[in-house]
């Protein structure tokens, strides 16, 4: 036996590798999160999103156990780069996945065209630009855009609800122009107005001056806003005796601001939103998602459900195991393999079947929902009803599309046709 193990070893030596380097290296994955500023709750959520689904694949992707190397950011473009320059340039991970916020991807998808050894996967962030204009060939985005994420909303308002004028409020940034976007060019056509757009910088603290600027003669307020922004909304809005019906942006009723402490997101039941999932969806899939999050973490490290943040990053990790499980592993030739498997990839996600046009962009299902209290107390969202096939043009012819111009302040102009 002893000569046996001596002369494996002096053969592994003899081809110019040692017997440790014989298992498959590492694959480093890099992971874009905001665990900084107003979005930091949001951030956390994403990698337990992630960190769940590795739970779930025993930590390989491809044969290869996977190291994460987490890259904070704030929500700000300068610092989305200046983490991807630390783990790509001096950690050297494989793959990114990430960043979260809006205005992050399109400055890391100007990033990943630097970077052609790299493979990026969006994480949630949302803004229509990233895939839209000049899209990067090293950049996948699993999820829908905020425009995608507004499908189905503004008829159901106009339809159902019987709102025909409304305000809207939101973050000042690419995002929130993305939800704007989506939303007017739905309820408008449907023949909604849209009377007024006030915006407030990321990381407002005193709401008082939009509160006291907000219209009283429209049907509803529509409040595009998350994290710490929304919370601090809600507050200063109940203590200014606000009672106008609400109608939410995507993370303004995301699981982040439904369980914060307080009792100022009790405004929000009733409000209708709409977005890539629906918290009390009872389809199987969905459901032993909720379960898979819900034990990989102690309930106190943990959303009762997991937010859309969290089926964000953990789609991008599923859809980067299925494809280096297919391509065994094999980064060879600048990511070819796992390039190709990515473009063509159905990922059969909890929240419905996702793919990929031709910008690299989701095509998916979105959910008109409406937040109701559960059992315990708790919030959460009630699935509405159902849009499948979502794409990036929201279904209009594309030249049609391409003359609305992109998402802005004040872009689109509400028209009934487009």
């Amino acid at each position: 036996m002893k000569k046996s193990l001596i002369a494996a070893s002096m053969l592994a030596a003899g081809m110019g590798f040692s017997t440790t380097s014989m298992a498959a290296d590492p694959l480093k994955v890099g992971v874009l999160a905001t665990l900084e500023g107003t979005y930091t709750a949001l951030g956390e959520d994403g990698v337990r999103g992630l960190k769940t689904a590795l739970a779930e694949i025993k930590n390989q992707m491809g044969g290869r156990d996977v190291e994460l190397v987490i890259g904070p950011t704030d929500a700000s473009p300068d610092s989305a780069v200046r983490a991807a320059r630390k783990i790509v340039e001096q950690d050297g991970v494989d793959i990114v996945i990430g960043p979260l916020s809006g205005s992050e991807g399109i400055a890391i998808r100007d990033y990943s065209k630097t970077q052609p050894g790299v493979t990026f996967i969006n994480g949630i962030s949302g803004a229509q630009e990233t895939t839209y204009v000049e899209p990067s060939e090293n950049f996948f985005r699993f999820n829908m855009d905020g425009a995608q994420w507004s499908a189905g909303l503004g008829d159901y308002i106009y339809n159902e609800k019987g709102y025909r004028s409304i305000a809207t409020v939101g973050e000042d940034y690419s995002f929130v122009y993305t939800q704007v976007f989506g939303l007017v060019t739905e309820f408008c056509a449907a023949g909604g107005e849209v009377t007024e757009r006030l915006w407030v910088p990321l990381g407002t603290k005193d709401f008082g001056s939009i509160i006291a600027a907000l219209p009283d003669d429209v049907d509803a307020i529509y409040l595009g806003l998350g994290g710490g922004d929304a919370v601090n909304f809600l507050n200063q809005y109940q203590q200014a005796g606000g009672d106008a019906n609400l109608i939410g942006g995507t993370i303004m009723v995301d699981g982040t601001v439904l369980n914060s402490k307080g009792d100022a997101k009790n405004a929000l039941i009733g409000t209708p939103s709409a977005g890539p999932q629906a918290d009390t969806w009872d389809d199987p899939k969905w459901q032993a998602y909720v379960k898979s999050y819900q034990d990989t973490f102690a309930p106190e490290d943990r959303f009762p459900s997991p937010s859309l943040l969290a089926t964000g990053y953990y789609n991008a990790g599923h859809a980067v195991a299925q494809c280096m499980d297919k391509i065994d592993g094999d980064l060879s030739d600048g990511h070819a393999g796992l390039r190709s498997c990515l473009s063509s990839l159905e990922l059969d996600a909890p929240n419905g079947k996702i793919t990929l046009d031709e910008n690299r962009q989701a095509i998916g299902t979105n959910f008109v929902s409406e937040v109701v209290e559960v059992e315990g107390g708790g919030l959460a969202t009630k699935l509405v009803s159902m849009k499948e096939g979502v794409n990036q043009t929201l279904g209009i012819d594309a030249a049609a599309f391409a003359k609305i111009g992109l998402p802005s302040r004040d872009a689109p102009e509400c028209k009934t046709s487009y």
